[in-house]
């Protein structure tokens, strides 16, 4: 066995071991009466189970090979036994190898497997109109993405031009494997098309940047109320309407980071309040979580990238019906369908290659 694969299996030892222990510390009346200690433990559980359960399986393969082996090794088993047992273990074999592969897939995503809840906020960048149009676009193709996954989609805040694009769109996806096919998409985004608003069929260059945070649960991550600085202001809008005869906009501000927020879609303060503390517990989850996965693993970067707006991250090129993504030299002449949501070709490529970039650093 490769020095790598006895890596791997030295991770999966440990991996199930600790399965083992979170499965004896949850029987223990103490812990299961006691919420503070259970919570975390049963969400820890859920991480591991998928593959501790594919580990199992390959063990169960591994032992039937063995077994297979012993009668092809043994002199007197009789010829019939011999061939069944030799059919056997080409099939085992083949097992063996699907469940190898599938354990080093898990491994290396399990951790973004286990996020199912994420906000985008997309904005947009240089070219005036048309880069709101894109910005426009860009939202059209995520939430058609969504729908075809089956993720529930969920608005947060618009800000919307005259001419129907947006300046910020920020909304929330919800579903299984969600962080896994979306987390690909922060960075920049460009686009070449000729716009709407151009007469001379001039092609032009716009952009529009795209975050990806993962939407942490309350108990992910703890706020001191005491950091935060709420300021209530009459949201903005166009004159004699009732949204601005109530203070109902709020921003958020959390003094040791400067990271704020601010909300003014809804009528209803509690409701705007609810939102910004959203963004706010997702802002500050990704702030954390970026200076640990910086420590812990450089070398992820290297494939998502660093979420980083300034960091151009595709090319759509509408005259050639071309998206281009320039992390992994990638071409699609199928801009047409990856726009009305049919993006798996492309994220199917990005997570494969990023998954290879993991195992080589695993």
């Amino acid at each position: 066995m490769s020095e790598e694969n006895n890596a791997l299996m030295s991770k999966l030892n440990e991996l199930e071991s600790r399965y083992e222990d979170i499965e004896k510390e949850i029987s223990n009346p103490s812990v299961a009466s006691n919420p503070a200690q259970l919570i975390p433990l049963t969400k820890e559980q859920g991480k591991l189970k998928a593959i501790v359960n594919q580990y199992r399986e390959y063990k169960t393969v591994i032992e039937g090979i063995k077994d297979a082996q012993e009668i092809l090794n043994d002199p007197k088993v009789e010829d019939d036994f011999i061939e069944l047992a030799r059919e056997e273990l080409r099939q085992l074999e083949s097992q063996r190898d699907s469940h190898f592969e599938q354990l080093r897939n898990i491994l290396v995503t399990s951790d973004d497997m286990a996020i199912d809840a994420i906000i985008m906020e997309v904005r947009s960048g240089t070219g005036g109109d048309e880069a709101a149009l894109f910005a426009r676009d860009l939202y059209d193709m995520y939430t058609k993405y969504a729908e075809r996954k089956g993720w529930k989609i969920e608005p947060l805040s618009f800000g919307a031009t005259e001419m129907g694009g947006f300046r910020e769109v920020i909304f929330g996806v919800k579903g299984a494997g969600v962080w896994s096919e979306l987390g690909y998409e922060g960075g920049g985004h460009r686009v070449q098309r000729v716009p709407e608003t151009e007469s001379q069929g001039r092609i032009h260059t716009s952009a529009a940047t795209v975050a990806v945070l993962a939407e942490p649960e309350e108990i992910d991550i703890e706020i001191n109320p005491d950091d935060v600085v709420e300021h209530v202001s009459r949201a903005g809008g166009p004159g004699g309407q009732s949204v601005n005869k109530v203070s109902s906009a709020i921003k958020l501000e959390h003094t040791p980071t400067g990271i704020t927020v601010s909300m003014r879609d809804e009528k209803s303060q509690h409701k705007n309040r609810t939102k910004a503390w959203r963004i706010l517990r997702s802002r500050l989850y990704e702030h954390y979580e970026s200076k640990n996965r910086a420590q812990r693993e450089s070398q992820r970067k290297s494939m998502i990238g660093t979420g980083d707006r300034s960091q151009k991250i595709r090319t759509y090129n509408y005259p050639q019906n071309r998206v281009t993504d320039h992390r992994i030299n990638l071409s699609l002449y199928s801009l047409d369908r990856i726009m009305t949501g049919d993006m798996e070709e492309l994220i199917t490529a990005l997570k494969k290659h990023d998954i290879e970039q993991r195992l080589k650093n695993l």
